[in-house]
């Protein structure tokens, strides 16, 4: 299609290539400023400016100070409105996400003998309060609920709960609250984008405080936590949906272009290219997106136009070579990439840079994010260059724990005692003195 922004790679300059690696939220400046208004409303008034956004921002009109949390009742009337294929295929997602991430979770604590008489392991302990972060706005994810609340479960955090913007009735999404369920969290409040970032930074007389806050949003989302990363722990950068569909000359390129829609439907501020080194893969998907997108719901469709034909965060990308498709994806670090092959692993050693990395003609995102059992909150912005998916470590803290023995002690305190002198302190050398002995029963 001719309105779908193509790239021939080999012949972009610096600047250009450059241009395609960035993301949505690459620039916060404009929304920082919206945003700071609204965290220290939330920080000052508390819940009426919970309320007051709910109904300015969110247009629930029946979102009270009362009514912010989530009732039992609320719970029980969501699993009597949603389908029950629909309840089972989020029961079938919890049970795979759980069975992946208990094999995740580490040890409570192990130890090695360091020197003889001298111990040093780990230990590790569910943090105490965690938020989980379930976005709405371009649509319902009871799949962000299963991805985030399963692994804090299963870490054995103690307060959990959940922050997702309330629909115009004043509703929380029923399949969100059956998924919440299952999966074992019960505390769901009525509160998105900025304005619960901060709710749950600061506490407020219905919102309890967390010392961390997990899960995907929008660039209001991703500012706040900018803004508020000195108050709380916000985890890894999750922001927009972003994808690379890597396609090599086995591949049929109307499926490139069926998963190329995948992430770029989530919203006007994905991003989403496919990336090949066939012109014949190239044309065959630039061909193929018009009867796709013809069985595709409206909203949907204008959404991945918009990132497919905007010039910004989307397209097609034709390298010269293999090589150079592989340099293309390891420089733009994907939230999501599928490797389309149908020899699949011979190119998975090439790439290093991506969260996610789905392989061959038969496992799409819609499998990842739905509940193939590893994680689908994933950093985005080039985060999977330091960052990997949400998983169970991200819910749990390391303490390092020492023990050495009065037989291990002097070799230790002999080599502490050098450094202490060569260092300049004093206290740490008497520590490791013939004065100790004074003291020691």
């Amino acid at each position: 299609m001719s309105d779908v922004s193509f790239y021939d790679y080999a012949k972009l300059s610096t600047e250009q290539r450059a241009a395609l690696l960035k993301r949505s939220e690459a620039d916060l400046s404009g929304v920082i400023e919206k945003v700071k208004p609204i965290i220290e409303a939330v920080r000052t008034e508390g819940d009426a400016a919970l309320a007051r956004f709910a109904r300015d921002l969110d247009k629930a009109e029946n979102v009270t100070e009362a009514t912010l949390q989530v009732t039992p009742a609320e719970f029980d009337a969501a699993f009597k409105a949603v389908d029950s294929k629909v309840i089972d295929a989020i029961q079938f997602g919890i049970e795979n996400i759980r069975s992946f991430h208990e094999e995740q979770k580490p040890e409570t604590m192990w130890m090695k003998e360091i020197r003889p008489g001298a111990y040093a392991g780990d230990r590790f302990t569910p943090i105490q309060s965690v938020a989980l972060y379930v976005p709405r706005g371009k649509g319902s994810f009871p799949s962000v609920t299963m991805m985030t609340s399963v692994p804090a479960v299963v870490a054995g955090v103690p307060n959990l709960a959940i922050v997702t913007p309330p629909a115009p009735d004043g509703s929380v999404d029923a399949a969100t609250l059956v998924a919440a369920r299952l999966a074992g969290v019960e505390t769901v409040y009525k509160a998105g984008g900025a304005q619960a970032v901060a709710a749950i930074a600061y506490g407020t007389k219905t919102v309890k405080p967390a010392l961390k806050i997990v899960g995907p949003g929008s660039p209001w989302v991703v500012a706040a936590k900018r803004l508020l990363s000195g108050v709380i722990d916000t985890g890894l950068p999750a922001g927009p949906s972003e994808a690379v569909i890597f396609a090599d000359d086995t591949i049929n390129g109307g499926l490139a272009a069926l998963d190329l829609l995948i992430e770029a439907e989530h919203g006007p501020d994905s991003s989403a290219y496919l990336v090949t080194h066939s012109r014949r893969v190239a044309e065959e998907a630039m061909a193929a997106l018009p009867g796709i997108w013809a069985k595709m719901t409206e909203q949907r469709v204008a959404f991945s136009r918009t990132v497919l034909t905007g010039g910004k965060t989307g397209g097609i990308i034709l390298t010269s070579s293999v090589e150079e498709s592989y340099d293309f994806i390891n420089a733009y670090a994907p939230e999501h990439l599928e490797i389309l092959s149908t020899e699949p692993y011979d190119h998975l050693g090439k790439i290093t840079e991506a969260s996610e990395i789905l392989l061959g003609q038969h496992t799409p995102c819609s499998i990842g994010n739905f509940g193939l059992g590893p994680n689908a909150v994933l950093p985005t912005s080039r985060w999977a260059r330091t960052y990997g998916p949400l998983s169970v470590t991200d819910f749990v803290k390391r303490s390092s724990i020492g023990y050495v023995t009065a037989a291990g002690f002097p070799l230790l305190a002999r080599h502490a005692h050098e450094l202490a002198i060569y260092e300049g302190f004093s206290s740490h050398a008497l520590a490791v003195s013939e004065l100790r002995q004074q003291f020691v029963r």
